[in-house]
């Protein structure tokens, strides 16, 4: 996820179809689970280690979702020691903000994904475009050897990362003129970017024209132009409503998004062996369950947003890579990453 949902500034939207019946069934009923900022007050006032949790998803995304059910299962296993308080929907500040607030302290845990390149440059190698293939290489890479490097480069800063990262989805690009087929149609084509200098490389490497807007004003910007288009995986489209004020989706899947789970390295370390555990075993467990919520949401949503009215296409990526190539994109990234890294990036990749 980019640097969304600004306090207040969210949208209602549902994240698809399948929400409101067999997802929330899914979950056990995890709506009641859904408390607004606590896990339960009266058990939270009572614990002994309160823990703040902050996030930019939307309280009915499962990346929200997934997490209380696991605060639930903490407090429950500690015998009330240990409550993790949920903040949904930026409550606690911009991405930026938490991510900030957690290196200091003033934070216990949040989860975010390119944000954290301006501490960790290889923090979002993740998102090197049209690297993964698919999910099977996203994972071996992530919970394995890459992942664990990057892991290791955040310990260095005063962060310990959870095993197990959230899964964001891949993004795609949306459009209200015309269909993005290849990368002749991005030439010029003023696009909406997080304030990231991996999307803004990538996207003027391919000709574009990017453009950075928060996203909490995203919506006013497709509507009146000031951008022609935006990228984001089809949960983000659909729960924002993106579909009433764009006509097309070009299904690019060209960066894989993922949300690291960060803790304060201080603050981690003062919490008892034993409760580490238990908190580790049980955020992890809701990593792998969000996982798969994000896969069947995904794989439903081409149905709802034809509905909706957009227009699906899926462009051959070969063009947009041997694009990026030739601008050097990929060496310039190489660079910034480091060797080590990069090596790791395409052990599981292959050569980019």
């Amino acid at each position: 996820m980019d640097r969304e949902f600004p306090v207040g500034s969210q949208p209602e939207g549902r994240i698809a179809a399948i929400t409101r019946r067999g997802f929330v069934a899914a979950l056990g009923g995890a709506g009641g689970l859904a408390l607004a900022g606590a896990t339960a007050p009266a058990l939270a006032r009572a614990a002994k280690f309160r823990l703040r949790y902050g996030t930019a998803f939307p309280a009915n995304h499962p990346g929200v979702t997934r997490i209380q059910q696991a605060a639930v299962a903490i407090a429950k296993e500690t015998g009330g020691l240990v409550a993790l308080q949920i903040y949904p929907n930026s409550q606690l500040g911009s991405e930026p903000d938490m991510f900030t607030q957690t290196r200091s302290g003033a934070l216990d845990f949040m989860s975010t994904s390119g944000v954290n390149q301006t501490v960790v440059p290889a923090g979002s190698i993740n998102a090197v475009a049209f690297a993964f293939e698919d999910y099977k290489h996203v994972w071996a890479a992530m919970d394995g050897g890459l992942g664990d490097h990057v892991r290791g480069l955040f310990g260095k800063v005063g962060l310990h990362v959870l095993p197990k990262m959230l899964d964001n989805g891949y993004r795609n690009i949306t459009s209200s003129a015309r269909p993005i087929h290849g990368p002749a149609d991005l030439r010029g084509f003023k696009i909406r970017v997080p304030g990231n200098p991996l999307w803004v490389t990538m996207f003027s490497d391919l000709g574009a024209a990017p453009t950075p807007v928060d996203f909490g004003e995203l919506y006013a910007a497709l509507q009146t132009h000031l951008v022609d288009g935006e990228e984001n995986p089809l949960a983000l489209i659909e729960s924002a409503k993106l579909y009433e004020v764009q006509k097309y989706v070009a299904m690019t899947g060209h960066i894989w998004d993922g949300h690291y789970i960060f803790a304060n390295q201080r603050r981690w370390k003062s919490l008892p062996a034993d409760a580490r555990a238990v908190i580790t075993r049980h955020l992890d467990a809701a990593a792998l369950q969000e996982r798969a919520d994000i896969v069947a949401l995904n794989d439903g949503l081409v149905g709802t947003l034809t509905k909706a009215g957009l227009r699906f296409n899926t462009p051959a990526k070969p063009p947009f890579r041997d694009g990026l190539r030739a601008a050097g994109f990929y060496r310039h990234w190489q660079k910034k990453f480091g060797t080590e890294a990069w090596t790791l990036l395409e052990k599981y990749t292959g050569p980019l």
